[in-house]
């Protein structure tokens, strides 16, 4: 049977393949899945239980229960001032990815150029080709601690591309940008007429400013489409729960698409949202101060090490410079000899080559033995 020439033109998961061979090991430290250790908050788990309960298991309407929708507008308004209309402007989705899948078709032409920010999540590129589009890559750098730039963008001619996609709180480098470093990828974007595909699922977890949605800035809010979801700053990514927020044509071409694939999100993770919004902001606020204080544990470590690592400041990885020139074989002997897993930053695109991806979204103990462990294997 043959495969298309997109399937083809696609590579399979680098993470996959690290996470296929610690499976099949015991007492594996990871650190290299990008998923919290905690559980989700309490009252939004009640909240779905209860609605099983009640035997709310139907489809929902295909952009997604309207009082969560509302929830988000409301929570979008709260944050950042934004204005979402609830009937037009949010789509829920299963999960944040199905919502960029869907923006990638529904707005990308066959032969359109995409920039996409890197080091970035393995997907943006994968999901640009299968949408018909070409991916230009903009590599990103370690001297600018992995901050998108217009030098960057036009070093890598960005300005001839029909859209712009990134992730900021970065993954995988945990690089923030503030407003005003935003303000320069705005502008370049107006200058040339680029849709912006932005990545915010990682918003909520910023830990020395206040994050920014580009959307706010001038000239924004009608060029953009925003993503975010449950998974990381709620801990719900089992429930599969993303939305995306952006001008209604946008929107609506995206739900044209989602009403023919997924329907609907899934409802009961939909209640479990809602709950989340409303009720679980000091949860939030719990799971960010332990993230923080591992941060500073683990950058703090691989100082003592003399492991060079930029200051990550979001989401919940460090993006350090690998000890031996191949990641990717340092990574397997590691995982091999001393039963700790991380990811090779080549996985991610250009500007990751020479990295490790080290996620911290494990407990302070394991963090604490996995650094050890990591001590004595580069000595």
């Amino acid at each position: 049977m043959k495969l298309s020439d997109r399937v083809n033109d696609v590579p399979p998961s680098g993470i996959r393949r690290f996470f296929e061979l610690a499976e099949e090991m015991d007492d594996i430290i990871s650190l290299g899945v990008g998923e919290p250790d905690f559980s989700a908050p309490w009252s939004a788990r009640d909240a779905a239980i209860a609605s099983l309960e009640r035997g709310e298991t139907s489809y929902t309407a295909n952009r997604g229960k309207r009082e969560l929708r509302e929830a988000i507008a409301r929570d979008q308004r709260r944050r950042y001032g934004l204005d979402y209309d609830p009937d037009e402007e949010v789509l829920v989705t299963a999960g944040a990815s199905e919502a960029l899948d869907l923006a990638f078709r529904a707005l990308v032409d066959p032969g359109d150029t995409v920039a996409v920010a890197q080091p970035s999540y393995i997907s943006y590129v994968p999901g640009v080709v299968f949408a018909g589009g070409d991916p230009l890559r903009v590599p990103t750098r370690a001297e600018d601690d992995f901050k998108l730039t217009r030098e960057v963008l036009e070093e890598a001619g960005a300005e001839d591309a029909e859209a712009l996609v990134y992730c900021y709180p970065n993954n995988p480098t945990g690089a923030t940008m503030t407003g005003e470093e935003l303000k320069e990828v705005a502008a370049f974007c107006r200058e040339h007429d680029l849709l912006v595909f932005a990545d915010e699922i990682y918003s909520e977890l910023s830990y020395e400013h206040d994050h920014t949605s580009i959307a706010t800035l001038p000239g924004m809010r009608e060029r953009t489409v925003v993503f975010n979801g449950f998974s990381k700053a709620y801990a719900m990514t089992g429930l599969r729960l993303g939305y995306a927020m952006g001008p209604a044509e946008a929107i609506t071409g995206m739900n044209r698409i989602h009403q023919y694939t997924m329907l609907s999100a899934p409802t009961t993770a939909q209640h479990a949202a809602l709950d989340a919004l409303e009720n679980c902001d000091d949860e939030v606020d719990d799971m960010v101060e332990q993230y923080d204080r591992r941060r500073k544990f683990v950058l703090s470590r691989f100082a003592d090490m003399g492991i060079e690592c930029f200051e990550a400041k979001g989401a919940f990885y460090a993006f350090p410079e690998c000890p031996w020139d191949d990641a990717d074989e340092f990574a397997e002997a590691f995982l091999h000899e001393e039963r700790v897993a991380m990811v090779p930053g080549d996985v991610f695109g250009e500007g990751g080559e020479g990295h490790l991806r080290v996620s911290y979204a494990t407990s302070l103990g394991e963090l604490k033995e996995a650094m050890a462990r990591l001590e004595s294997f580069v000595a």
